[in-house]
């Protein structure tokens, strides 16, 4: 089979004034946005795969695409095509680059890994930070008991509890490859990379990690939900608004076919902060 021209989009948008990125009825969304430019700078409608499919709410400094060239038509040329876009999208969403990528990249399936960060503010009231943080009111969190609870979560498990009864999910099984609390300023933030998430998978590690911060619940009841136990037995799902897409990795060498696939060694560590 003929594998065809690629593009690869770097994208970044605000989510919070959007239902998600998938295309819905009646609804505004990030891909229903960027469809719509496409359509008139290529004068087709693309075929558009992206790497994570965010929810309502979320946010996302890194997130990738690929867009492939129907047959017969020429590819655009990136930057010109990124201008044409960032004329046509909204003030919340944004093209950072556009580049070639090898014939039959799809963003989805040859994507490594994907990192979140979630942003908890600890400190003051900060007006400027209110819809990019959660604020955590009360005595202090339990920093040991978190990065406890934090580094039981790496590797392979069986993520069940965090994602909702009612999913499309099959399989539950996700690796982990980073997941960790730091303090960035007044602010804790959670960097998890895995190969795949479940849906709200993140939110719901993080509501239930900042449970055991607050004492609610132990480290030991954490871990145990990491073996396949039900979504009733874990936190409450946090709030989208303090969760950003970061990263997207790919292979830097990939094999002859373009599309190492492996998703089970750990890849090395994105730095942190990362944008």
């Amino acid at each position: 089979m003929t594998r065809r021209p690629a593009l690869r989009l770097a994208i970044e948008y605000d989510g919070a004034g959007f239902a998600g990125w998938a295309e819905q009825p009646g609804q505004r969304t990030i891909e229903g946005v960027l469809h719509d430019a496409l359509a008139i700078s290529l004068g087709y409608r693309a075929e558009v795969r992206v790497a994570g499919r965010t929810d309502a709410g979320v946010h996302a400094t890194g997130q990738v695409a690929s867009l492939a060239v129907p047959g017969g038509r020429d590819v655009p040329e990136p930057r010109r095509l990124a201008r044409s876009l960032n004329s046509l999208l909204p003030d919340d969403v944004a093209i950072r680059s556009v580049a070639r990528a090898p014939d039959g990249f799809d963003a989805r399936a040859d994507a490594l890994s994907r990192a979140y960060d979630y942003r908890v503010l600890t400190g003051p009231p900060s007006p400027l930070r209110r819809h990019r943080t959660l604020r955590h009111v009360g005595p202090a969190l339990d920093r040991p008991a978190l990065d406890r609870c934090a580094t039981a979560t790496v590797g392979r498990h069986d993520f069940t509890a965090f994602t909702p009864t009612g999913t499309q999910h099959v399989f539950f099984n996700r690796t982990v490859l980073e997941c960790v609390w730091r303090d960035v300023g007044d602010e804790l933030v959670l960097r998890v990379e895995a190969d795949a998430f479940l849906r709200h998978m993140v939110r719901v590690l993080v509501g239930t990690m900042l449970a055991v911060g607050r004492g609610v619940r132990t480290v030991d009841q954490y871990m145990a939900l990491l073996d396949g136990a039900a979504r009733s037995e874990a936190g409450p799902t946090a709030p989208p608004h303090a969760l950003t897409l970061v990263a997207v990795r790919y292979p830097d060498d990939p094999g002859e076919d373009g599309r190492t696939r492996t998703r089970v060694a750990p890849r090395p560590r994105l730095p942190f902060g990362v944008r």
